[in-house]
């Protein structure tokens, strides 16, 4: 599967992410990367990262729409291979830009 396709796949994919108590998302502020929301690709992944919590979920694409200007997504920041996702990382995919 070439990378644009693995995006495309990717767009389609349900994250889950701790929720708030008030709508939003929790934003941790990181001096190297800027501000991030962390995301998981499982339950499961989201309870390794932060115990028993509430908990919401939606697929990539709409996570891009929904964060705050400046604000990336960091999936599975506790596996092998975590990576940033953000509306310029969709765009680029759909150029071609991630081939």
């Amino acid at each position: 599967m070439s990378e644009r396709e693995k995006w495309a796949a990717l767009r389609k994919a349900r994250l889950y992410f701790q929720r708030p108590e008030n709508p939003g998302f929790l934003v941790s502020e990181t001096a190297e990367a800027g501000p991030l929301v962390p995301v998981f690709t499982s339950l499961e992944g989201l309870a390794r990262f932060a115990g028993a919590c509430g908990w919401a979920s939606t697929t990539v694409e709409d996570l891009v729409g929904l964060l705050p200007e400046g604000v990336r997504a960091l999936v599975d920041p506790l596996d092998k291979r975590p990576f940033l996702l953000d509306a310029e990382a969709l765009r680029d995919a759909d150029a071609g830009g991630a081939e």
